[in-house]
């Protein structure tokens, strides 16, 4: 197993870092399919209840401006030890299908993606599908719907509250400029540019009595919202917008008191870090968003292991994705101690990014995130992590 795992390092061409190589937390990698020439990216990975996993990512010849981007699929075999060949999961024909997230919930298989009108983020829809057929080789759909949200004008009073409570951007200020905020808080009114546009990526956090939060955000608007379920994602309702200054991408975790934290990664001014805001009423409502120590140039996953820690994976750069890194806390996000590096390659060579992170029945970590070497060699990758192995 240690040969294999030593040659696959080999074949991807990437450097990990010493502390890894003394007491390595990954006990499996593998591509899972190999490297090509379309592009690939966005991935989801969720455990069957046989132990088996299912990844999907979008795959084609762009992303937004590509018609022919589609939602693809493979299964990994725990009887076999091997990922299937791709196939397709999901297609809207004529449009680009982007940022699917897989999960499972009362006996059920859910897919939520993006469908990209028009070629543009904000025209986005949000789309679904279900199953209880999801056992055999293929994934065989039973339900499929959009989910079409409409925030009320409490929308648009959260928004011009919430930008009262951020800091001053410091900049300079002219007549004929109109502020970043001004202009959020005027599109906000806008019931057409807060209905639509809002975009998937991380897996939902399904609370103890069944209310799912799935974590959305809006290129538009340059913030994030919750689309919240109660009755096995048939039906949705907006909680109110997350509000900030780039905070887009959230992922979601429960504390102990009940509290819900979204990190978010930064797609506002620099410094480049890992946003972060609290809810207190199950997702409902949030505080402003606001910018943590934490680099981070893209999107972040984060889980509770077992034993209550909690494990970030994210981009730790001011900007590019050469390095993809492991963070542990022991107190519940307040503070975060270096695990290792994933990947830490150079700024020429490759791009590692948006990772999707669930742990498994048996306690481990199960990862996948973009693969994508100089030259136009894309894959996705699969890791399997020992969080026993992660020095506290």
């Amino acid at each position: 197993m240690k040969n294999t795992f030593i040659v696959i390092l080999f074949m991807l061409g990437v450097t990990f870092a010493s502390a890894q190589q003394s007491h390595s937390t990954v006990v499996q990698q593998s591509l899972i399919f190999p490297l090509q020439e379309e592009h690939v990216h966005g991935s989801s990975i969720v455990e069957l209840p046989d132990g088996d996993l299912l990844t999907s990512w979008f795959q084609g010849s762009g992303e937004r401006t590509a018609d022919d981007v589609r939602i693809m699929a493979s299964k990994f075999s725990q009887r076999t030890k091997k990922w299937s060949s791709p196939y397709l999961l999901a297609d809207t024909e004529g449009l680009p299908d982007c940022n699917p997230v897989l999960y499972l919930n009362g006996g059920k298989l859910f897919l939520i993606w993006i469908a990209v009108q028009a070629n543009r983020w904000e025209y986005s829809i949000l789309k679904v599908k279900s199953t209880t057929d999801f056992m055999g080789e293929k994934v065989s759909w039973q339900w499929q719907d959009n989910i079409l949200l409409k925030p009320g004008d409490e929308f648009v009073t959260e928004v011009r509250e919430k930008f009262k409570q951020l800091p001053n951007l410091g900049r300079g200020w002219a007549e004929y400029a109109p502020r970043y905020d001004d202009m959020i808080i005027s599109a906000s009114k806008d019931l057409m540019k807060r209905s639509f546009g809002w975009m998937t990526r991380i897996k939902p956090l399904i609370l103890e009595d069944s209310k799912i939060l799935l974590p959305i955000y809006s290129d538009g608007l340059n913030f994030s919202m919750i689309a919240i379920s109660q009755d096995n994602s048939e039906t949705w309702k907006s909680s109110m917008p997350i509000v900030g200054r780039g905070n887009i991408q959230p992922t979601l975790i429960s504390k102990l008191n009940g509290d819900i934290v979204a990190y978010m990664r930064d797609s506002g001014d620099a410094p480049s870090r890992m946003h972060k805001s609290i809810s207190k009423d199950k997702g409902q409502t949030w505080s402003v968003s606001e910018k943590t120590d934490m680099p981070s140039s893209a999107s972040l996953d984060i889980v509770k292991l077992r034993d209550g820690r909690w494990l970030l994976v994210l981009n730790d750069t001011d900007s590019e994705r050469y390095k993809l890194s492991l963070y542990q806390s022991n107190d519940e996000g307040a503070s975060w101690k270096f695990a290792h590096h994933l990947i830490n390659d150079t700024k020429d060579k490759g791009r590692y990014s948006y990772p999707a992170m669930i742990v498994g029945q048996d306690g481990k970590v199960h990862l996948t995130y973009s693969h994508h070497k100089t030259g136009q060699q894309k894959s996705i990758i699969y890791t399997m992590i020992d969080p026993d192995k992660i020095e506290r």
